[in-house]
Parts: structure tokens; C-alpha cells; sequence
């Protein structure tokens, strides 16, 4: 049976009565008979006359058990309690239900509803917003299932991956993916959990959704009160906050807000100057995180002069092609050896540094994965028994195939790691590689042995 069958039967059965059998589900006696009042139908628990349907749960003791195959004897018309509890979701008066709660504060009702996934998103956020919290408890049963509906609701995962619902790190892969404002305001509520990351170092729920691109002017706000450090450093580098905020932020002059906002493409030129008289630190974060063109060029080079940080300029991959070309042209060794592994530079662009003809850029040539073919071909020719250069080579997607197999054959590791990264080296060669533990960590950020591992299985 369908909800609309459902629904057609309720609304012809006037003056007659359903048997539910079970325990309560999502909602409860009072709130069934309540649903049913306008139908002019009586909920009951015995076989009676005008029987016109049995509801029932999933999970029946003995003796209801024994009640059920009655009424299956009977012919009487068998629906699931969660189909019965689907048709009334799809009937409930969001601000009737949310009124009502409010006024009772019934926090058993706002835990049953929460878990009820078949209402509307809408009502879900607004019921996570009236939820209580259990913060003086380290595990409370309730607060479990609250964290365990969200994600249940808003992550997609596979059946084998059913036990990360019961994680509370998913949250941070529920913020990382969500794009609905309301959401990120309502997950305020949850506690900061703290997360440990790869560096180990921690990171906590509400620096976390302070990353997110997704929140709202009001959810910065509600941020912000925390009066929390580590929170407004996060905010600080979030290009979704306003121009008028991070303005606000950079009259603290502060070195971690200056490094967040150095981090943020959204700063106008007159945080950037600002930001071009902070320390070292700070203009190192500039110069390899900001867009830069011929304007902030000039203003760099007012600022630094000679400075040696100013070739770390290179390395950055928002320059302009303007730009590149200007620093291209200059004959500051450091600069053009930290510009020639910018992976954002055009093949031509690498030709043009490489007919320099200056041995110390070569390296640095190398290494980047848009340098044609036959440069590479040309370095190793030119560097036979340079195992630096010879690692470049190897990792460099693009070498030849044949180069590449005659650098296998030299066995030496350094040639190996550069041979495992590469995801243009044969598999035949990676699937030898692999037997070297010391090459695992290359081989499993090696796009093409990863899939080659998923679909055939391999163990490394």
C-alpha cells in the first residue's frame, strides 16, 4: 500500500476504527489520535467490529504476535507503522508542530521528530535549533542519536561505510560538503568537538564551519560572538566574508589574522598594502598565496627592493601571465630557478627560461610537469649521472616511456621514488615497485596505481 492509498482509505472510512498493534514509533498515542480526529477515526488496541485496518510495528512481542495473525485471519488490511508514520510527516503543520514544542519545551518530542527522517529538511534544521544539548555529559544516548540523524540525512555513503554515522568526525565531512546556510547555523548548536588532522595538530567543530564557503552573514555573526581566536583566523581567510569584516580584521594587526588574510584572494589593495608592511612572515604569505599583476608587482618591488624574499615570488600560481613574463626576462638567478617550477607556466614560457641556457634553473626545469619532452630527453642526456636530476626526470609525467624504463634499470631509489609518483610510468614497473615499502607512500598518491590497485586488487 501506497501513502495516497492510505490517505483514500482514511478519508472513506468515517465511524470506523484502525487496530495498532506494538509499541509507539516516531509519534506518539495521543499524537496518532490527534491525526485521526478529523478522519472521525478511533484508534484502538483490540480486535473490535469496523476494524478497518491493523498498523503495525516491526518488532512484535508473543502476544501481539497472536493478535496480528487474527487480524491476518480476519482479511483485515495489514499496514507498517513507518507507512502509516510516512502519511502523517507529509500532513504535519510545520509551525503548528514547531509552536507546540516551544511552548511545552518537550524535548522527548523534538528527539523523536528529529529521527523521523521523513519530514522536511526545513523542519529538521529548525527542530536541531530547539534541541537541548547534553553538554555536562561526556556520551549521552541522546545527544548520539541527534549527531547519528543529521548525518544519516545529509551524507551519502555506501552500505560499507555505514559505520562512519557512527563517528562524530563525519560532522566534518558533513560541513565540508554542505552548501545551506541554515544548516551551518544550526550545527552552532552541536558541541565543538575537536578533530585531530594529519599534522596531528587539532582543529575544533566551529573552526571547522568557519572554513566553510557556504556560511551566511548571520552564521558570521553567531561565529564571531564565540570570541574565539582560532575561529576568527579561520573567518580571517574565508573568502565568503565580507570586504567591511576583513577590514575590521586587519586593524588588529595581528600575525596569525595578517597570515589568514594574506591566505584570502577576496583582500582589496588596501588590506594588501597594509598587509606589505607586516613582517616577513606575513609578506612570505602574500607573495605565494595573492593574485598578483602589474599593480601589486610594482607595490612588491617598492616595498622589497632587492630583498631576497622577493623571489619567492615565483612560486606563486596566481601571478598573471603579464607578470610571468616580466620576472622571466630578469636575470635574478634565484627568481627565475623559483619561477621555473611553477606549474602554472605555459610550455613556451618554460622554453623561453630554458634558453637561457642557465645550468642552475635546469632542476627546477625539470620538475615541472609542463615542460615538454624533449627537454627532458635533452636533460638526460646531459645529466647521466646526476641521481637529483635523474628523480626530477622520473617523476616528470611527461618523459618518455623508453627514458623512463632505461632509469628503471639503473636501480637506484632516489630514480625509484621519482619512477612511483610518476603516473605516466608503465604499470608493469610500478607493479615491481611496489614490493618496496619504502616507495609506498609515493606509489599510493600515484594516481594511475591507484586505480590499477582498485580494480585488480593489488596489495602493497
Amino acid at each position: 500500500m501506497k501513502t495516497e492509498e492510505l490517505k483514500q482509505l482514511l478519508q472513506n472510512s468515517s465511524n470506523k476504527k484502525i487496530l495498532f498493534i506494538g509499541r509507539e514509533g516516531i509519534f506518539t498515542t495521543k499524537e496518532i489520535e490527534r491525526f485521526l480526529k478529523p478522519y472521525k477515526i478511533e484508534r484502538v488496541t483490540t480486535l473490535q467490529e469496523s476494524v478497518i485496518a491493523t498498523v503495525e510495528h516491526h518488532s512484535l512481542n508473543p502476544i501481539e504476535e497472536m493478535l496480528s495473525d487474527e487480524s491476518y485471519d480476519l482479511k483485515i488490511p495489514l499496514i507498517p507503522l513507518v507507512l502509516f508514520e510516512r502519511l502523517l510527516s507529509e500532513n504535519l503543520n510545520d509551525d503548528a508542530v514547531l509552536m507546540g514544542i516551544k511552548l511545552s519545551n518537550d524535548q522527548s518530542r523534538v528527539l523523536r521528530m528529529v529521527q523521523n527522517y521523513d519530514i522536511s529538511d526545513t523542519l529538521f534544521v529548525k527542530l536541531l535549533e530547539m534541541y537541548q544539548w547534553h553538554l555536562d555529559e561526556d556520551d549521552n544516548n541522546d545527544d548520539r542519536s541527534v549527531v547519528i540523524a543529521t548525518l544519516t540525512r545529509y551524507i551519502k555513503i555506501t552500505p560499507d561505510e555505514r559505520d562512519q554515522l557512527y563517528s562524530v568526525l563525519t560532522l566534518k565531512r558533513l560541513v565540508k560538503e554542505c552548501n545551506d546556510a541554515t544548516l551551518l547555523y544550526a550545527l552552532l548548536n552541536f558541541p565543538n568537538y575537536t578533530f585531530k588532522q594529519k599534522d596531528k595538530q587539532q582543529i575544533s567543530f566551529y573552526e571547522v564551519i568557519a572554513t566553510s564557503e557556504a556560511i551566511d552573514e548571520k552564521v558570521i555573526k553567531r561565529l564571531l560572538a564565540l570570541h574565539n581566536p582560532k575561529v576568527d583566523i579561520c573567518l580571517a581567510s574565508n573568502r565568503a566574508v565580507s570586504l567591511e569584516r576583513l577590514l575590521v580584521f586587519a586593524v588588529r594587526d595581528d600575525e596569525s589574522i595578517n597570515l589568514a588574510l594574506a591566505r584570502n584572494p577576496k583582500i582589496n589593495e588596501a588590506i594588501f598594502e597594509r598587509l606589505l608592511e607586516a613582517g616577513d612572515k606575513v609578506i612570505m604569505r602574500l607573495l605565494h598565496s595573492q593574485p598578483i599583476d602589474n599593480l601589486r608587482l610594482a607595490k612588491i618591488e617598492q616595498r622589497l627592493g632587492k630583498d631576497t624574499l622577493l623571489n619567492e615570488i615565483g612560486k606563486n600560481i596566481w601571478l598573471t601571465d603579464e607578470v610571468k613574463l616580466i620576472l622571466i626576462a630578469r636575470n635574478d638567478l634565484f627568481l627565475l630557478c623559483s619561477l621555473a617550477s611553477n606549474p602554472t607556466l605555459t610550455f613556451k614560457m618554460i622554453e623561453r627560461i630554458y634558453l637561457r641556457n642557465i645550468p642552475q634553473t635546469h632542476y627546477a626545469i625539470a620538475q615541472n610537469p609542463h615542460t615538454v619532452a624533449a627537454i627532458l630527453e635533452q636533460f638526460y642526456v646531459d645529466y647521466p649521472q646526476d641521481n637529483v636530476m635523474l628523480h626530477h626526470i622520473a617523476a616528470n609525467p611527461n618523459t618518455p616511456e623508453i627514458v623512463l624504463k632505461e632509469l628503471f634499470a639503473k636501480e637506484e631509489i632516489e630514480i625509484y621514488k621519482g619512477l612511483a609518483s610518476n603516473p605516466s610510468t608503465p604499470i608493469e614497473i610500478l607493479d615491481i615497485l611496489k614490493i618496496d615499502t619504502r616507495l609506498r607512500h609515493a606509489l599510493t598518491h600515484n594516481e594511475t596505481f591507484i586505480h590499477h590497485h582498485n580494480t585488480t586488487k593489488v596489495v602493497i
